[in-house]
């Protein structure tokens, strides 16, 4: 399974981007998938995660009513639509994926399989 994250960029606060994960090699249907982010010299956080189907998904606290994860099964793809962005969401943004079931808390993780990961700098 190999993961391809795109879609960062520059933006102003108050902006919005939105990140694309791609899945070559596997039927992404499948999988969980979730969206963690690491800041300069911070730790890896989670940010979003989305079940096989897309019947469940849960989001970290800090980002919730801001972020929307979303996916397409028929394009292997799982999107995450940023809005309202802070300076504080400046990150490496990394998707992840799994082929456990995975619904409410546990989309927490842990997830078997990452992205290479794409900047997201929101400025002041």
């Amino acid at each position: 399974v190999q993961l391809q994250a795109s879609g960062g960029g520059l933006v102003q606060a108050g902006g919005s981007v939105r990140l694309s994960c791609a899945a070559v090699g596997c039927t992404f249907g499948e999988y969980a998938t979730g969206w963690f982010r690491q800041a300069p010299g911070k730790e890896r956080e989670f940010v979003a995660a989305i079940s096989w189907s897309a019947d469940s998904t849960y989001y970290a606290d800090s980002v919730k009513g801001r972020f929307t994860i979303s996916r397409d099964n028929a394009k292997n793809t799982v999107y995450l639509q940023m809005n309202s962005l802070k300076p504080e969401d400046t990150a490496v943004y990394y998707c992840a994926a799994s082929s456990n079931y995975y619904s409410g808390t546990s989309l927490l993780g842990p997830y078997d399989y990452w992205g290479q990961g794409t900047q997201v700098t929101v400025s002041s």
